[in-house]
């Protein structure tokens, strides 16, 4: 199962010109079956689609809402797009993570035909302090969720530059030490601010960036995509 994440920059490119069109064509090379977007709502119309969904239907996607406000097709900025035959086991629900942006996650119960999963789509505040308490908020929520044994896939932009970084550090219990692909700033990646975290050792064997020369137009950020292994088996200490 192919996942991936991606901040779209509002659809603003790297050289200032907004331009949604060209976030659609950076979707449909990815082949990914989930695909967590950040900063993919409009800031003061949050009720308006960024993304032609038309597009995303021919490219065999489609957007889940969350439980709260299923006017709209996101929650705090970030979009949770699925393939058609998605089955939702549970219904995607937004988190409040605070902060002056401010900041949120979808979580949601899902089963794309490799057996069922968890995941939370994110996108972190800036300051170190409160991406702590955001990242807490995350496992709160993960842990007052139906169904705790389900393999979880954490993904999004964390914002953090590096491996021990403040929310890294209490994700760490649960998630260990993510992989690292630079997708940072799109013209020329140095950092590793965009992450997929999986719960048990395994699950995510390997990310990359999708670095291509639309992808470095396209947005600040290169999509971080990854193959997981639902297979893989959460260790009794977790469990």
């Amino acid at each position: 199962m192919r996942v991936a994440t991606y901040n779209i920059h509002r659809g603003w490119g790297a050289a200032g010109w907004y331009n949604p069109r060209r976030i659609l064509d950076v979707v449909a090379d990815l082949g990914a079956e989930v695909i967590a977007l950040q900063e993919a709502q409009h800031w003061l119309r949050p009720g308006a689609d960024m993304l032609d969904a038309r597009i995303l239907a021919c490219l065999g996607l489609r957007p889940l809402a969350v439980t709260q406000r299923p006017e709209h097709l996101g929650w705090r900025g970030n979009v949770l797009l699925v393939t058609q035959y998605a089955r939702v086991l549970r219904a995607p629900v937004g988190i409040r993570l605070g902060g002056m942006e401010p900041r949120g996650a979808i979580m949601a119960e899902l089963d794309l035909g490799h057996g069922p999963f968890r995941l939370l789509a994110t996108h972190l505040s800036l300051g170190a302090e409160r991406r702590r308490e955001q990242a807490r908020r995350l496992l709160q929520a993960m842990r007052d969720g139906v169904g705790s044994a389900l393999p979880t896939l954490l993904l999004g932009d964390l914002n953090e530059r590096r491996d021990g970084g403040a929310a890294l550090e209490v994700l760490r219990p649960v998630f260990g030490t993510p992989l690292r692909a630079p997708t940072f700033p799109s013209f020329g990646p140095a950092l590793s601010l965009d992450r997929i975290m999986g719960d048990r050792p395994g699950l995510i064997p390997a990310v990359r960036a999708h670095d291509t020369p639309l992808a470095r137009r396209a947005s600040d950020h290169l999509p971080l995509v990854a193959e997981v292994d639902l297979g893989a088996k959460r260790p009794p200490m977790l469990d």
